[in-house]
């Protein structure tokens, strides 16, 4: 039969070694050290707390040179990262030289592939700056230089000899025509001839009246003096080409006459850039063709004939300037926040001139990789790896340490259109991602060239000791905030409740919160209603308003699930015995809200030979990692309990009236509780809630949100008043995360409410069950009536039942 007892329980003394005292249950930081800090002006110039390791990791990523030592940052959102980067980045940049500027300039051979030209660092825009003197001094030169006596004589002598070969040629056809009595005519460039009667030319009417012979006797002539003209101007085209030629000739002589002095000077102040000299060699036969085509013998000088010349001479001369910097800036620090493919590398861009698409070398735009040339580009690497193209495109250039503007817009949209091919340029750029641990692990696993690309890793911590120099660093930062948010001052006893709420963020007594933007965030809503409140000073009452407010706003599910508790609607006992029902402790997370919540952990067992079996798995609602907590308790109770037989038995454990899904394994100390209860029939205490996940051999390991899930259970005894004996169970472990609000540390000072810590199963079996849990004799025994003693006896009479039912 099975075995069973009535239990009496036994008054139980919260004064047990179980029980922590007031002094354990929150930190306590110095209020002398952040007095000193609030004092010292020093403590202003901290600008980060914390991080040594990421400080030395940056370090060493700076100064290195080689190549493939670009840097990955690596932590949470807001803790930092970006801050210290730039800190970093910052003194370097006073220590480095000023990076040279770059510009494209017009390749005359070949305008589709643009030559980029390298500068001394602001020497950029002191060439833009003589190329545009340059375009004014042309305009004024031409066509001035074409109405200078001298081109004009030379002009006119070629004017000359053209026509007087064109003279003589007529002249001798005009007296042969005059011998036969015809004359000859010359209108708008046509020749005509006429015959002669009586010493007057003939009109077509006294023509048509002569006879038939005297018409045919003219018309032979007139044939032969046309023949004749043609003889006589048969060089006439040659001789035109030839003028053309000595007058293009002396056009372009000219030209160059007037713009040799002009380039000569700009030779002579670039002489020592050899760069600058082969492009000013390149332009002069280029300008000369531009001057003679454009700028010569213009009659009409008016305002619109003048611009469109000067954007002529512009768009074909003036150097296209990607990156520019004044001399002795440093190295560049650029940070694009929307790393699209244009935005990296640049972009040409396209105008529509009566309906067809037109670009140049001057229409190429820059990207943040031209204009981190030479210093350091930071990206965040979540954003970069879903723009298409970028991220294969930044490995390309930091591999072969070149900047190729190859544009994948063309590939979707521009596919007939004629565009350009820069010319590659160097770079020299440190480029720093920053990014999540996640991401890190899984570029490594899966690109190749990840890790031969960025060899230097910077990782952030989330927690940040606390010692002497980070909270002086910490009261630093805080007096730095709060003199940006317009205050005077901060007080002694707000800054002790700051040093507090990091603590809390970071669930350690001895260790802040890296996520300093929340501190920051509490700041600024306490700086609400400081201002309300028409004072200077930021004190602690501004603080808790800020804190309360924020609660209150984010505190409806919390609220309505503690009504929902309060109603009866979802069944938490805090009082009373019961067998087989345990009250586990959770947290539930939505949005920026955090809270905890009790719920009641449920238990049944029978004879048979199921085993343990998870409903919240059955049904699909628990996660992996609580699905492995409810069968860790198979293995302890073979460990335990069933050394000597086999383990046998059915029981169902469940978390009532949850119906979402359940991940963690902070539950399982309550499960195993409320499993050994119902295997015994031995109660547990209500009044208490547990928490904690165990291995296979009964030790309780710590949990996350220890304070929210001890908070959670304290409103609701509060709500039903509070009797003394209630309190909470938490891994011994958890104890230095205890960071707990003040109203949980009045209730345990006055004996009201208690917190407990325990190492092992039989230590919570204890506690909740008010009986000893019992250790093996020298026999391998336990004691009669103790906890364990009850199980294996529970146990070995199912074993005994199901084994005897097989045999019948």
């Amino acid at each position: 039969m099975v075995y069973s007892k009535i239990v009496v329980i036994k008054p139980f003394n919260m004064q047990s070694k179980y029980a922590l005292h007031l002094q354990q249950l929150t930190a306590k930081p110095s209020r002398r050290l952040i007095n000193q800090a609030l004092l010292d002006d020093n403590a202003l110039n901290s600008t980060f707390i914390g991080q040594d390791r990421a400080r030395a990791a940056l370090s060493f990523g700076l100064e290195i040179e080689a190549r493939g030592y670009n840097l990955y940052v690596m932590g949470e959102q807001a803790t930092g990262r970006f801050t210290l980067v730039h800190e970093f980045i910052d003194k370097f940049v006073q220590k480095t030289v000023t990076p040279d500027d770059w510009c494209y300039i017009n390749n005359f051979e070949d305008e589709r592939e643009p030559f980029s030209l390298r500068l001394m660092a602001g020497e950029s825009k002191k060439l833009i700056k003589d190329m545009e003197n340059l375009i004014d001094e042309l305009l004024d030169t031409f066509p001035a230089a074409f109405d200078n006596p001298g081109y004009q004589r030379k002009k006119v002598a070629i004017t000359r000899e053209f026509d007087q070969g064109y003279d003589k040629a007529i002249d001798a056809v005009e007296k042969l025509a005059q011998q036969q009595n015809v004359a000859m005519y010359e209108d708008a460039g046509t020749i005509t001839f006429s015959p002669i009667v009586d010493g007057n030319p003939v009109t077509d009417a006294e023509f048509a009246k002569a006879s038939d012979e005297q018409r045919q006797h003219y018309y032979q002539l007139i044939d032969e003096l046309e023949n004749k003209l043609s003889e006589a101007l048969i060089e006439l085209p040659k001789w035109k080409r030839a003028t053309a030629e000595k007058l293009r000739k002396l056009k372009k002589e000219t030209a160059e006459q007037g713009i040799k002095p002009l380039l000569k000077d700009l030779e002579h102040k670039y002489s020592s850039d050899l760069a600058i000299l082969k492009f000013l060699r390149q332009l002069k036969p280029h300008l000369v063709e531009t001057v003679v085509e454009i700028l010569a013998d213009d009659k009409k000088d008016d305002k619109h004939d003048e611009f469109e010349k000067r954007s002529i001479l512009e768009e074909q001369y003036l150097p296209n300037i990607i990156v520019s910097h004044d001399l002795n800036s440093g190295s560049p620090v650029i940070y694009e926040p929307n790393p699209t493919h244009q935005n990296l590398f640049g972009q040409v861009e396209y105008t529509n001139i009566q309906g067809s698409v037109f670009t140049n070398y001057r229409m190429i735009r820059p990207g943040a990789m031209h204009r981190a040339n030479g210093g350091y580009l930071l990206l965040d690497v979540d954003k970069l790896i879903e723009q298409p193209y970028a991220w294969e495109t930044l490995k390309l250039a930091l591999k072969f340490g070149s900047l190729k503007m190859d544009l994948p817009q063309h590939d979707v949209g521009m596919v007939n259109s004629i565009t350009l091919n820069p010319q590659q340029i160097p770079i020299d750029v440190k480029v720093v991602l920053l990014g999540s641990r996640d991401l890190y692990y899984t570029l490594q696993d899966y690109d190749d060239e990840f890790y031969e690309l960025f060899r230097v890793l910077v990782d952030f911590d989330h927690e940040i000791p606390l010692d002497k120099k980070t909270l002086f660093d910490f009261v630093g930062r805080v007096r730095v905030q709060v003199k940006e948010l317009g205050l005077q001052s901060i007080s002694a006893k707000a800054m002790y409740r700051l040093v507090e709420y990091s603590l809390r963020l970071a669930e350690h007594q001895q260790r802040l919160s890296a996520r300093f933007s929340d501190v920051i965030e509490l700041l600024h809503e306490a700086e609400y209603f400081c201002r309300h409140q028409q004072t200077q000073e930021l004190d602690v009452t501004h603080i808790e308003a800020a804190l309360a407010a924020k609660t209150h706003r984010t505190g409806r599910v919390s609220e309505a699930v503690l009504d929902d508790i309060k109603q009866g609607q979802i069944l938490i006992a805090t009082q009373g015995i019961d067998v087989g029902k345990v009250n586990g402790l959770t947290v539930l997370e939505i949005g920026d809200s955090m809270f905890g919540t009790p719920a009641r952990i449920t238990s049944t067992v029978y004879v048979g030979a199921n085993g343990v079996v998870d409903i919240e798995r059955e049904v699909e609602l628990g996660q992996p990692s609580h699905s492995k907590g409810v069968m860790l308790l198979t293995g302890y109770l073979g460990h335990k309990y069933a050394q000597l037989f086999p383990l046998t038995l059915s029981a169902n454990i469940a978390i009532e009236q949850s119906y979402g899904h359940i991940d963690g394994d902070s539950a399982s100390l309550a499960e195993l509780v409320a499993l050994i209860s119902a295997l015994t029939k031995m109660p547990v205490r209500q009044d208490l809630a547990i928490t904690g996940s165990i291995n296979q051999y009964g030790q309780v390991q710590s949990v996350g949100g220890v304070n929210e899930k001890i908070e959670g259970f304290f409103k609701l005894c509060q709500h039903r008043g509070l009797t003394g004996k209630q309190g909470v169970i938490i891994p011994k472990s958890n104890q230095v995360n205890l960071m707990l609000d003040k109203e949980v540390l009045a209730a345990v000072k006055a004996q009201k409410f208690h917190i407990c810590v325990v190492e092992t199963v039989d230590d919570a079996l204890e506690l909740l069950m008010n009986k000893v849990a019992g250790v093996h004799n020298t026999k391998g025994r336990y004691p009669k009536g103790s906890v364990n003693y009850m199980a294996v006896s529970s146990l070995l009479n199912i074993a005994n039942i199901v084994s005897g039912a097989d045999d019948d």
